[in-house]
């Protein structure tokens, strides 16, 4: 038997936000692999397959695993919420996969980011030059995340901020939000969009200069605008600078 892994992204984990493609392979899958919070979001999907889930920090033996079990014969698929290849767990499969000088084959099936997600419920806050910036140090220095944060505010981006605040990580936010005060007004339009897609969805416009204030956690995206971003009818746009 010939094993296969397939890195799927979930999206935001509801049934209507998955890729058909993404669905095609799961169903296809002899075993699903995964943060286990991102598994129970499809678990009733595919009543028959077999599950294998593990808690944070465990990523890169989750990748053993599901390598494994891939030469073992099956056909496996790792999930990622939102796309694979953004924070996800794609980057390490594929480092694992090399490292083990593996010949087993590794797809990777796209899916909605968090970040697209969160802008669709806002309005089109994305709609120029815009970044991604983790505010989560585990893997990345803080030192090195805050050079990034200056640099997206010497720019003028548009910011979609991952993993905003945790219970143990509190005032990582509030050193970027004073960061990106150095470049834009207090009155820069901000969208907080917590569990998008998902029960417990909660959207909420706010500004820059208010943020410290707001409910953020780990199930939240931060979409922080530019000098161009403007609340227009209730939605958060970024003009792009058409003319009308």
């Amino acid at each position: 038997m010939q094993g296969k892994i397939i890195l799927v992204g979930t999206g935001p984990g509801d049934k209507d936000y998955i890729c058909p493609r993404a669905m095609q392979a799961l169903e296809q899958s002899d075993i699903i692999a995964g943060y286990k919070t991102y598994i129970e979001l499809i678990k009733s999907l595919f009543p028959d397959k077999q599950f294998v889930s593990s808690g944070m920090k465990k990523e890169v033996d989750r990748c053993v695993e599901v390598l494994e079990l891939a030469e073992a014969g099956n056909v496996v698929s790792l999930i990622s919420s939102g796309d694979a290849g953004i924070y996800g767990m794609a980057g390490i499969m594929l480092e694992i996969v090399a490292e083990r000088q593996s010949e087993v084959s590794v797809d990777i099936i796209p899916g909605i980011s968090a970040a697209t997600s969160a802008a669709s419920l806002l309005g089109a806050p994305l709609m120029n030059d815009f970044v991604t910036l983790s505010l989560s140090d585990l893997l990345t220095p803080w030192e090195l995340i805050q050079k990034r944060i200056r640099a997206a505010g010497e720019g003028d981006f548009a910011v979609a901020l991952y993993n905003p605040r945790s219970k143990t990580r509190i005032k990582q936010l509030d050193t970027a939000i004073d960061i990106l005060l150095e470049y834009q007004k207090p009155q820069t339009p901000v969208g907080i969009v917590k569990q998008a897609m998902r029960e417990g969805q909660q959207v909420v416009l706010t500004t820059l200069g208010e943020l410290k204030n707001a409910d953020v956690d780990m199930l939240t995206t931060v979409i922080i605008g530019n000098s161009q971003t403007q609340v227009i009818n209730g939605k958060m746009i970024t003009i792009r600078g058409y003319r009308l």
